[in-house]
């Protein structure tokens, strides 16, 4: 009975037993083939991608029943192929509608062409293009000389079109040449050299630049044609930006010569440089000084200066100062001078001569005088010395004193005084005022020493012409007409 009863429990466990085992071999199993699988993948997906040097194509529609065999598709690929010529060893290969392509091509378009032209074959599947491009050597000159070959052709085509274009900047030559030459003329008399020669110079560069936009277009080169006009704005403002004290200067001799402050031969301070007025070119104006130096100042210094001509207007006035003493006549004082500047020839009565009193001083009335006299024809130093060298003789004459400027000399820390003891008296007598030193009734105007009264301007301006002009270039400004 306990037989039976083992023996039905071993038929129930014995099956549970068996699908355990089978479970445990299953799972093991799997993870044997897992790796075999992984690695068999990538050799599938590594055989779909072509080769190197090798391109694969596809129909896009792929019939069932194919109307043209392998034979044929072969055949009629072969004879265009070849027919080219531009393929060596060419093979052609159809299998079920595919077809590979051997052989080797000159150029990778020509490899191209060979598979498109497969790919549009009625009946053809895909196509695999092995066909080589060809390596060149490098002592292959044939590219350049192909180059060369086509420059050629293209040349001759435009040939024409180039001697039309010469033909016409001749013409435009030409035609600039005339336009600056009637320019000068039409303007010869009512401007001056720099402002007729910046007329005509770009008149003439106007009609250059069309003539040479006409050519570009001529010729075909429209687009070049609009980038010179382009770039001739762009060049212009590069060259005024790297020029830009050259083209001020250039640019302030034209305003001068429109102004005109000045004129050849005048007498001018310019920046603290008096001078006679020699050359003005386009860079500077160039003024001999009153020691006969050559001054050369740049035009836009002149133009942006203070100038101060004395020329312009020959009447000129100068000054001096006498000091009388507080015991004389201000009013004879002033009477006498005035007298003596009436009677001085070189003195103008138009404007009048003034005789004021400047200031009281700690030992003398300070008399200002002022006078005018003709600058073109004297000379303002030398007037001057002589009057103040005649004012002197009549101040003596009438017994003006001009005593010197009094000093007070101070001791901060007193000075001792002793006083002498005489044995005998001196009778104190009275002193006797010696006489002025006799003056002659009449004096010359001028001496030997001052060179008479002319005015140097003159001699100066003799200096200058014999003189070499360090600036070179044409003078702008016309002379001064003499008086």
């Amino acid at each position: 009975m306990n037989c039976a009863r083992n023996l039905r429990r071993s038929k129930r466990v014995l099956p549970h037993r068996h699908a355990w085992r089978l479970g445990v071999s299953a799972l093991f199993f799997g993870l044997l083939l897992s790796p075999a699988l992984a690695q068999q993948e990538p050799a599938a997906k590594a055989r779909v991608t072509p080769p190197a040097g090798e391109s694969t194509s596809g129909a896009a529609r792929i019939e069932v029943q194919p109307v043209a065999s392998d034979q044929a598709i072969d055949r009629r690929l072969t004879s265009i192929l070849e027919a080219t010529g531009w393929y060596s060893e060419i093979a052609v290969q159809v299998e079920e509608g595919v077809v590979f392509l051997d052989g080797r091509a000159a150029s990778a378009e020509d490899r191209t062409w060979a598979g498109t032209l497969a790919a549009k074959t009625g009946d053809v599947v895909a196509v695999v293009n092995r066909i080589r491009v060809a390596e060149s050597s490098p002592w292959d000159f044939s590219p350049a000389l192909s180059e060369l070959h086509n420059l050629w052709q293209g040349t001759l085509q435009r040939l024409p079109r180039l001697l039309l274009g010469l033909l016409v900047l001749f013409l435009s030559g030409a035609v600039a040449w005339l336009a600056a030459q009637g320019t000068r003329r039409a303007l010869g008399q009512r401007l001056n050299p720099l402002l007729r020669d910046v007329a005509a110079r770009v008149l003439s560069i106007i009609v250059l630049l069309l003539g040479l936009y006409l050519v570009l277009q001529v010729v075909g080169l429209s687009r070049l044609a609009a980038t010179v006009l382009g770039g001739t704005g762009l060049a212009g403002l590069v060259a005024g930006i790297a020029f830009r004290d050259i083209l001020e200067n250039y640019l302030a001799s034209i305003l001068i010569s429109l102004r005109n402050p000045f004129r050849i031969g005048d007498l001018v301070e310019i920046v603290g440089n008096t001078g006679v007025v020699q050359w003005v070119t386009t860079r500077g104006t160039v003024l001999m000084n009153l020691d006969g130096n050559h001054v050369q100042i740049p035009n836009a210094t002149v133009y942006k200066s203070i100038i101060r001509n004395y020329t312009a207007n020959p009447n000129r006035r100068e000054s001096f100062e006498v000091g009388i003493g507080f015991e004389n006549e201000i009013t004879r004082a002033q009477e006498l001078v005035r007298d003596l500047l009436r009677e001085h020839p070189a003195v103008l009565a138009d404007p009048e001569a003034l005789v004021l009193v400047d200031r009281l001083g700690s030992a003398t009335v300070n008399l200002k005088i002022y006078f005018w006299y003709d600058g073109l024809a004297y000379n303002g130093l030398k007037v001057k010395s002589s009057l103040i060298r005649l004012v002197k003789r009549v101040f003596q004459e009438q017994q003006i004193s001009m005593p010197d400027e009094a000093r007070e000399v101070l001791f901060p820390e007193g000075v001792s005084v002793r006083m002498l003891q005489s044995t005998t008296a001196v009778e104190p007598q009275e002193e006797s005022k010696a006489p002025p030193p006799p003056v002659a009734a009449t004096e010359a105007v001028t001496t030997g020493a001052e060179g008479g009264l002319a005015s140097e301007d003159e001699q100066l301006l003799e200096q200058g012409r014999k003189a070499r002009v360090p600036e070179e270039g044409m003078n702008l400004l016309e002379e001064n007409p003499a008086d």
